[in-house]
């Protein structure tokens, strides 16, 4: 192996590390339910967009979910409206958080693309727990697609695609943020 396979080797596992770790605090921001700091991690032109799966036949894969901005999605939203819905949660007057939900959030099977330019294309794998009263528990499982980019030397969320592995929503309300 040359040293410019091997200097290039270490960029990319450097690169996956950092993507790695902005991920993990990305995580710990909603869990502590510091949605002020979370909405810093992303870009003004935020896309933040999760469709609602179909139930499709064998072959017709292109149509397996809703589409952006043109179908009714479980979320489609910008940062305007990411911003009113956190300032709705601080708010204490929201019913479907009042107490607070516990949330834990896992991620795995990140896979990281060469960056292009000073934007990374990444996508994962996620789990995100939610325990709210006594006895609601919810469970959402699933894959993301993100699209980040360096601004100021810092890593920002500007696009966010979520895929539940679910086409039946059975939580009673979707107030976190994956």
């Amino acid at each position: 192996m040359s040293a410019i396979d091997y200097q290039e080797r270490v960029n990319r596992l450097l690169l996956r590390h950092e993507i790695e770790q902005f991920l993990y605090h990305e995580q710990s921001l909603l869990d502590d339910r510091r949605w002020k700091e979370w909405l810093d991690l992303l870009t003004e032109d935020v896309r933040y967009f999760m469709p609602m799966a179909l139930n499709i036949k064998l072959g017709d894969e292109a149509r397996e979910f809703t589409r952006e901005l043109t179908d009714v999605n479980w979320m489609d939203e910008g940062k305007e409206g990411l911003t009113r819905r956190v300032n709705q949660l601080l708010s204490g007057a929201h019913w479907a958080e009042e107490p607070l939900s516990r949330t834990a959030h896992l991620i795995t099977n990140l896979r990281v693309e060469q960056p292009v330019a000073d934007e990374v294309h990444a996508s994962c794998s996620f789990l995100a727990y939610r325990n709210r009263v006594e006895t609601e528990t919810d469970f959402f499982v699933g894959r993301r697609k993100d699209v980040l980019r360096r601004l100021g030397g810092q890593w920002k969320i500007s696009r966010r695609e979520i895929y539940l592995a679910q086409n039946v929503l059975l939580a009673k309300d979707l107030t976190l943020f994956f």
